[in-house]
């Protein structure tokens, strides 16, 4: 597809729509005159125009970064213009935060790993002239066929991260392998491997970028980033020990007085306590953040009493967070976290639970780490291993896919192992694009309760946040299933909407490892 025909197209839309004559200044009131569809039209057509043109400053920011190495000293690009470094530069160009400005460079810097290559190589070429020479080139070449947006290239990227190297394939020293020349044919072999071990793994990022390609279109941002960290460590499970020791070990907690008397603090949280602090506080304060709504009067009572406290958000979290170091392990749980005691949930395949160091392959078929039930965070299997001498384990039976083993019950309301299967399968609200936990949701039947077919069976109930729970009922929505499938959300006047298992959960259900090839999720 050729650039500047289609950016000429996007303009003589938005010229079509908001005339030619249009003025900076009268640009608010032209566009608060539009009908609903032009509004939307504008919006669509300025985000297309917005993606192309932020391609061409991401390729602009990678090429002042290739001549602002270290290796050109003062004479790089950036340091010739009396800067640090090409943040720096692109910074003050684009007027941009320094996080923005670091996202560009490091996009920039992806989107050249694919060289252009001449006609006569145009067989080996992939999308948009790229030579997929690292793992990550095929997310550049997505990006200028404008497949992908910048964002959802930065969430892969940076979700993946680098694929695990053995350290001493090219990168080894060709002097300490020489050192014993009797073992020259042993440290050949050894390199021989290593460097095919590596392009196992390579291969197995860039397959999950690709997969990932296909499935940014589905989701938002934050989903993307999620599912592709949980696939890095799916596919790298030693590798996601070693990321949650290494936040462990950063784990710290320190107090100082500012200038003016007030102290303050500081903490860094490893993975687990930050789950828990996260439940503490969730629990307290769900009812002024949009939680689920109280069948108890007590409940429902205390909840209208926090949602009038005059304490802010944060205000409240101090007092609990004091009021729980205070009371400690004795505390009056009703009195301090509200209407239950607060906990976390791990979800961790049979499998991965009892893979242990030394299995054999036909063993270690699943990766070694479960998941928080609300974020989705990795957590080492011999974590989870531990923890369970210390607290009670519920056993739930799921297809790959996360559907749970059929529980009929002849009752109202979802019973709390049902409700925790749904959280299992669904993850969270499962309206496109909502990031409601599980925590924050409520059981809806598709089938209305008090008609024949209306059965409070986990295969009729899915998980949605108090808001859109309350959308579907008082706007005329509908959600239907047919057996197994994905659930359908039917908006009033609209065309059925999917709404499929959270992505990150499609992975994590899939079972996979760096082989085979192919890894997209059981359909």
């Amino acid at each position: 597809m050729r650039f500047f025909p289609g950016v000429d197209a996007g303009l003589e839309s938005l010229r079509a729509v908001l005339g030619s004559e249009l003025t900076d200044a009268g640009l608010p009131g032209i566009v608060s005159g539009l009908g609903d569809e032009d509004l939307v039209g504008v919006l669509r057509s300025t985000s297309t125009l917005i993606q192309a043109l932020e391609t061409v400053r991401i390729a602009a920011a990678g090429a002042v970064t290739a001549r602002s190495g270290r290796e050109r000293g003062q004479g790089g690009l950036a340091q010739v213009r009396g800067h640090r470094s090409p943040v720096s530069l692109v910074q003050e160009i684009t007027g941009s935060t320094r996080g923005d400005a670091v996202r560009q460079v490091r996009l920039g810097e992806a989107l050249h790993a694919g060289v252009p290559v001449s006609d006569a190589d145009a067989g080996l070429t992939d999308v948009g002239g790229m030579v997929p020479v690292l793992w990550h080139a095929g997310l550049g070449a997505a990006l200028l066929a404008r497949t992908i947006t910048s964002a959802q290239h930065d969430a892969i990227l940076r979700g993946l991260g680098e694929p695990p190297s053995t350290g001493t394939g090219a990168s080894a020293s060709p002097s300490a392998r020489d050192a014993d020349i009797g073992a020259d044919a042993d440290a050949d072999a050894d390199a021989d491997a290593s460097v095919a071990a590596d392009a196992v793994w390579r291969d197995a990022w860039a397959v999950a970028a690709e997969q990932l390609i296909v499935e940014a279109p589905t989701c938002t941002v934050e989903d993307l980033l999620r599912t592709a960290r949980a696939v890095r460590d799916t596919l790298d499970p030693d590798g996601a020990a070693r990321r949650f020791d290494d936040r462990f070990q950063a784990r710290s907690f320190r107090m100082w007085v500012d200038e003016h008397g007030t102290r303050r603090g500081s903490i860094s949280f490893d993975d687990e306590m930050a789950a828990w602090v996260q439940a503490i506080t969730d629990s307290a304060l769900r009812p002024r953040r949009g939680g689920p709504r109280f069948v108890d009067a007590d409940e429902a009572a205390r909840a209208r009493q926090l949602e009038a406290d005059p304490r802010t958000n944060d205000q409240l979290t101090y007092d609990l967070i004091m009021d729980t170091l205070r009371a400690g392990a004795l505390a009056d749980t009703e009195q301090v976290f509200g209407t239950r005691q607060a906990g976390i949930r791990v979800v961790i395949t049979a499998a991965a639970l009892h893979t242990i160091p030394g299995a054999t392959d036909a063993d270690a078929s699943a990766a070694g780490v479960g998941r928080l039930e609300d974020t989705g965070t990795s957590i080492p299997a011999w974590l989870v291993r531990q923890r369970l001498c210390d607290t009670a384990q519920t056993t739930c039976v799921t297809d790959q896919r996360g559907n749970p083993l059929y529980l009929g019950r002849e009752q109202r309301l979802f019973s709390g192992k049902q409700r925790l299967a749904l959280a299992i399968r669904d993850g969270g609200c499962r309206w496109r694009g909502c990031d409601r936990p599980p925590s924050y949701c409520e059981a809806h039947h598709i089938d209305h309760y008090d008609q024949d077919e209306g059965r409070t069976d986990i295969d009729r109930g899915i998980l949605l946040c108090r808001f859109h729970h309350m959308q579907l009922h008082n706007g005329g929505w509908h959600i239907t299933r047919t057996r197994l499938d994905d659930f359908t959300l039917h908006p009033p006047g609209g065309p059925p909407v999917t709404l499929p298992p959270k992505l990150d959960l499609r992975y994590a259900w899939a079972s996979v490892q760096p082989p085979p090839r192919r890894f997209r999720p059981a359909a």
